[in-house]
């Protein structure tokens, strides 16, 4: 007859028909666990008397075993708090330990290189992915300082509003709610969306059309997933959003960069591309209404030749809208999906997380009607519904009209930290930066100056900002790797600098710390 325990993390198993006594069992299997480090130092163990109840044994074979342990040193008691894995184990158990990890090999060479073979080899993608980094991702752990793009002011977000709808949701849910989601999101949800897009951005879409996510990243990876084979040329704007190329290159896709002029990505630069390569790209990513992070807008013409070649080629356009709320002078031009005649070969995704705050994770997909079906059907497969608990709050956010308010106040506040970060750089940043102003978006593109330029790398100026506790990410990491010198779009050097979340009176004062960084020898 076998007895067993669950313990936290670890399963005990004594056998009374055994020949060693039932002590000595629980004895074997604790140092065991100590030994592999599935009991960590200071972890605390049941108490005898609870433990021999779980066990269905007597209360002195756990003092028995646990006595051992103690005079071993492997376990240490603490008066009134009980018995603990030893915080400093006995040096004979940290030499069994390595001896056992290396095989019994001696030195410490041959410890390395046992570690070395004993670690797990990734695929060709888990490397590629591995190798992909965020410019400016060491910021994201919290407010962060001056200068980080994307970031939102947070301090300006109605948290007492959505606190009050996320209590109205869930303080007494109805039992539907809690129970299980819709595969394509909250209806409600995808409503306010579609209604949303519709005025204020002239999509064409129905509530059915729209895909709530996680984020604009699950967004491109369900829509990689389902209309890109492994080996697929996809056209991607260089320099670009990186987020972005991860759910491509865990697809197998195959990039293809372009550069960005004044007028957007190079079409004509892509088509040249897919001929020398003999065959044809079958996705363009790109953001159209302010190319991240260069601040382009594409223009009509350009738009409609993109639009061009994906009904010639039977390609699909991926449209990053990402920051469309953020205009602060002219209006933007119609969205691409907007523009589509047939409305069947642009997909179109966007994001909450930098209009409101980042941690809130919510973003939408908009297919062509005809994918409707075989989304939900892949969807499903994939993860059954998003996460259910902030959809209803959000989905009230927008119909109660506090969504389009919040927009509104955010504009005018971001406009005039614009307008205070161009005086503060016109004032102590000449012959260092430039900088001009945009009509959209939270961060301005600085371009080194001739002569800052002759004097070092936007890498090497993005490292001095560090210094100076300020985040400045270089514009050359938003390039892909391996760009031809003198190619187009290779030589500009210059730095990202958001504004959006930076209090007024703090902007000058940052701009001061810059100059002086990047002023030193």
């Amino acid at each position: 007859m076998k007895r067993r325990s669950f313990v936290p993390l670890l399963s005990l198993s004594l056998d009374a028909a055994a020949p060693e006594p039932l002590f000595r069992q629980l004895y074997g299997q604790l140092r065991e666990a100590i030994l592999s480090g599935r009991l960590r130092a200071g972890h605390r163990l049941p108490s005898s008397r609870s433990l021999a109840r779980e066990l269905a044994c007597s209360r002195n074979t756990v003092v028995g075993a646990f006595d051992q342990l103690l005079a071993e040193g492997y376990l240490e008691g603490r008066q009134g708090s009980g018995t603990f894995v030893s915080s400093v184990l006995p040096d004979a158990l940290l030499s069994a330990r390595q001896g056992s990890a290396a095989g019994d090999l001696a030195g410490a060479a041959s410890v390395e290189a046992a570690a070395q073979a004993a670690r797990p080899s990734l695929g060709a993608r888990g490397r590629d992915l591995a190798a992909l980094a965020r410019p400016g991702e060491r910021s994201r752990g919290g407010d962060g300082p001056a200068f980080v793009p994307g970031l939102p002011d947070l301090s300006a977000f109605p948290f007492e509003v959505w606190g009050r709808l996320l209590g109205r949701v869930w303080r007494h849910p109805s039992g539907r709610l809690a129970r299980h989601g819709e595969t394509a999101g909250y209806p409600p949800l995808r409503h306010a969306i579609a209604d949303y897009l519709g005025a204020v951005r002239a999509l064409k879409v129905a509530p059915e059309q729209v895909f709530v996510t996680s984020g604009a990243q699950q967004a491109v990876d369900l829509a990689a997933r389902l209309l890109l084979d492994p080996g697929d040329r996809v056209w991607l704007e260089d320099p670009g959003y990186v987020g972005l190329r991860g759910p491509l290159v865990a697809a197998g896709a195959e990039p293809v960069p372009l550069a960005v002029d004044e007028e957007g990505l190079s079409v004509e630069a892509g088509r040249a591309l897919d001929g020398r390569a003999g065959r044809r790209a079958r996705m363009a990513v790109v953001s159209p209404s302010h190319q991240y992070p260069l601040g382009v807008v594409m223009s009509l013409g350009r738009r409609l030749e993109l639009l061009d070649w994906a009904r010639e080629s039977g390609a699909w356009v991926l449209e990053d809208d990402y920051d469309s709320e953020f205009r602060y002078a002219g209006r933007p031009l119609a969205a691409l999906q907007g523009l589509d005649p047939g409305g069947d070969r642009v997909v179109y995704l966007g994001s909450f997380s930098k209009v409101l705050f980042p941690s809130l994770r919510v973003g939408y997909l908009v297919v062509p009607p005809a994918l409707v079906e075989p989304f939900c059907s892949a969807r499903a497969a994939l993860e059954d519904h998003p996460g259910m608990t902030v959809q209803p709050a959000l989905a009230a956010f927008i119909a109660d009209g506090h969504f389009a308010a919040h927009v509104r106040r955010m504009r005018t506040l971001y406009q005039a930290r614009q307008q205070a970060l161009l005086a503060a750089a016109a004032r102590h940043l000449g012959g260092l930066l430039r900088l001009r102003p945009d009509e959209a978006g939270m961060h301005l593109v600085a371009d080194l100056a001739p002569e800052l330029a002759a004097r070092m790398s936007d890498g090497e100026a993005a490292q001095r900002a560090q210094a100076a506790g300020l985040v400045a990410p270089p514009l050359s990491a938003y390039r892909f790797a391996g760009r031809r010198p003198g190619a187009a779009g290779a030589g500009r050097q210059g730095l990202l600098l958001g504004y959006a979340a930076v209090p007024e009176a703090q902007i000058e004062p940052a701009v001061v710390r810059l100059a002086a960084a990047l002023s030193g020898p």
